[in-house]
């Protein structure tokens, strides 16, 4: 583990043409103070978690002190807000620090969020707040823990500066932690204000430094085809990854999808509560264009964006052929993790019809999702059929819960699976914990009081949450009726 001062960066997105964006130092915060660290991903940067409590690095990362290595720079892009191509956009409240050099050659991104004004803040203030910082912090672990693709959080830090939204709140920062920063929006600026030269550098740059599994003997249309291809792909599994566990981004526009498929820029997220399949997690979203169910269709109109994007680099029919192949990416993918939420490793015709009646069954009684599935997996097949009691606190009517366990119970005759290890499988793929939006809420107005304890009790079971914790066990319960109707816009 390594101070601050040894870390090594090779810091090559700032080394790209001025284009790209704007070299901009961190603006202070006042009277600054650590909240939280997470000391997994200080180990991913090969830092030491010690470090975090020290002066400097509080000072360094809330403007009031530098790194020589860093070189802070904001980055351009635009992208589509709900459905509208905005020019206007970039970094308006981040800065790329610099790229973290591990010794085993991974590449880290350090994104510094809340850093203040730069020239893409538009009319805001370029400041991020406690509260917004906290959700971000958590969100990033519990997709992590849940094996979801996403960007990490290193550590969260306030101050004494005022900050204005609703009401006065207290100027944070956030240290994002992230393969890449590099969005679908990255490549909308290039293409839409026709500097195509820097579109084509920008691909290249990609290619070159996170896919470098791409066929070097194929031709540069080869390699961008296949580059378009890797996003598809990408992009598929973290929908699936997304409508399995029951995750609601909330502002899926195009400058908030990464090009690796990260799941990206958390706002007004949430996870189902109660099974609701157009469930609406952002309160600004008034159309329900970024409703849960939307979100597979969402995922596919931004990769047609993208691909609009890259047409000076590739043909139609390569595009076209590309996008062709999301839904059947997306479906194999989502197909496979929720047959292991049940269980079934073999994927039979009566599958579809299985899960359609569970989704309605769900749907019908407004099922807790995740409490479902939790439950389902401490279940023995040889008790299924008299295993409706299990559900007392989830279900209003037995009854139709009943049929449909005898139906599955059926199906689990045509498994080769044993019962011990398919409740194995079933516990690691089903939750115990996630974290929902209630629960954020009390440790953002634990922490507005100075009092940070619930944030890293939620990190701890996060961080695992299929195991049982049975000392956070009131974490795992169905959330109070306040609780499910919060409102969370994108100013969260």
């Amino acid at each position: 583990m390594k101070k601050l001062s040894e870390l090594v960066f090779n810091n090559t997105y700032s080394a790209l043409p001025k284009s790209f964006g704007t070299f901009i130092k961190p603006q202070p915060l006042d009277d600054p103070f650590l909240v939280s660290v997470n000391n997994r991903v200080s180990q991913m940067l090969e830092l030491d978690p010690a470090q975090a409590h020290t002066q400097y690095f509080v000072d360094l990362f809330t403007g009031n002190d530098e790194h020589p290595a860093m070189a802070p720079l904001a980055m351009k892009y635009t992208g589509h807000q709900f459905g509208q191509y905005n020019p206007d956009l970039g970094d308006g409240r981040g800065l790329l620090m610099g790229e973290v050099l591990t010794s085993s050659g991974q590449k880290w991104d350090i994104h510094l969020k809340g850093s203040g004004l730069t020239p893409y803040s538009r009319q805001g203030d370029g400041r991020a707040v406690l509260r917004s910082s906290i959700r971000e912090y958590l969100a990033s672990a519990a997709m992590a823990g849940l094996g979801i693709k996403t960007t990490h959080a290193l550590a969260v830090l306030s101050s004494n500066t005022p900050v204005f939204r609703e009401t006065v709140e207290r100027g944070a920062t956030l240290i994002r932690v992230a393969d890449s920063h590099l969005r679908f929006g990255h490549f909308e600026y290039f293409f839409y204000t026709q500097q195509y030269a820097e579109l084509k550098l920008l691909a290249d740059y990609l290619i070159s430094h996170h896919f470098p599994e791409i066929n070097r003997h194929n031709n540069e249309t080869g390699q961008y085809r296949e580059m378009f291809n890797h996003i598809v792909q990408l992009t598929a599994e973290m929908i699936a990854d997304w409508q399995a566990v029951g995750f609601a981004h909330g502002v899926m526009n195009t400058d908030n999808m990464s090009v690796l498929g990260l799941t990206f820029d958390y706002g007004p997220y949430g996870f189902l509560d109660d099974y609701e399949p157009g469930y609406i997690c952002n309160h600004s979203d008034y159309s329900g264009r970024y409703a849960f169910n939307q979100q597979p269709t969402i995922a596919l109109w931004n990769l047609s964006a993208l691909g609009y994007a890259l047409t000076p680099l590739l043909e139609k029919q390569a595009i076209d052929q590309a996008l062709q192949n999301y839904q059947p990416l997306l479906q194999k993918a989502y197909s496979k993790k929720m047959r292991h939420k049940l269980g079934l490793k073999a994927t039979l015709e009566q599958d579809t019809a299985l899960f359609a009646g569970l989704f309605d069954l769900l749907k019908s009684q407004a099922v807790d999702y995740t409490l479902f599935f939790r439950t389902l997996s401490s279940l023995p097949h040889a008790e299924l059929l008299s295993a409706s009691h299990h559900f007392q606190a989830l279900f209003e009517d037995l009854a139709p819960l009943a049929a449909w366990l005898s139906l599955y119970s059926v199906r689990l005759e045509k498994e080769s699976l044993d019962d011990a290890d398919r409740l194995d499988l079933m516990r690691s793929t089903n939750p115990k914990f996630i974290l929902r939006n209630y629960l954020a809420q009390q440790a953002i107005e634990l922490a507005e009081k100075g009092d940070f304890s619930m944030i890293e009790q939620l990190l701890a079971i996060l961080q695992h949450p299929f195991d049982e914790h049975p000392e956070f066990d009131a974490f795992a319960k169905r959330p109070p009726e306040w609780g499910k109707k919060l409102e969370i816009s994108c100013s969260s």
